[in-house]
């Protein structure tokens, strides 16, 4: 494990992080406040959450250089398929927790998380929404070298 693999991950988290307590807050809001189900409250906190996470996903933490292997139209495609697996698993983990064990929502959902975010978002955020465009940065490094090369030349 490198320390750009480290840096990443811990970009992503702290994107997590923020799309999360805005999901989070949101849900509570949703559900104590207006009496909103906790189930609908987590579909609408999960959508705007996304939005949260996929802005500091794309412009910061996965951000490239190199270019990536989809457009950004083609990256919020990925995503939101992604934070709708996300939602869904957080519904039904967290209304199964709630059902079975008789366990509060609220911490059902911290515990559903955590599970989901290290598992099924971050994974398929790095592999697949995000992915880097390899071929491009191949290429770009053997271009540069050899216009390197040629001033090299041309200087001397």
């Amino acid at each position: 494990m490198t320390w750009a693999s480290v840096k990443l991950f811990l970009k992503a988290q702290v994107s997590a992080f923020s799309g999360g307590v805005t999901d989070y807050g949101l849900m509570i809001l949703l559900t104590e406040w207006l009496h909103i189900h906790f189930t609908i409250s987590i579909l609408i906190s999960g959508t705007m959450g996304g939005i949260v996470n996929f802005c500091i996903n794309r412009f910061w933490a996965f951000k490239s250089n190199d270019g990536y292997c989809s457009s950004t139209s083609g990256q919020l495609i990925r995503f939101f398929t992604v934070v709708l697996g996300s939602i869904s698993l957080k519904s039904a983990g967290t209304y199964l927790l709630h059902q079975s064990l008789n366990l509060d929502y609220k911490l059902g959902r911290l515990l559903i998380d955590s599970i989901v975010s290290y598992g099924f978002n971050y994974p398929l955020m790095k592999y697949w929404v995000f992915k880097i465009n390899t071929v491009e940065a191949i290429y770009t490094e053997e271009t540069s070298d050899c216009f390197e090369t040629l001033n090299k030349e041309r200087a001397i």
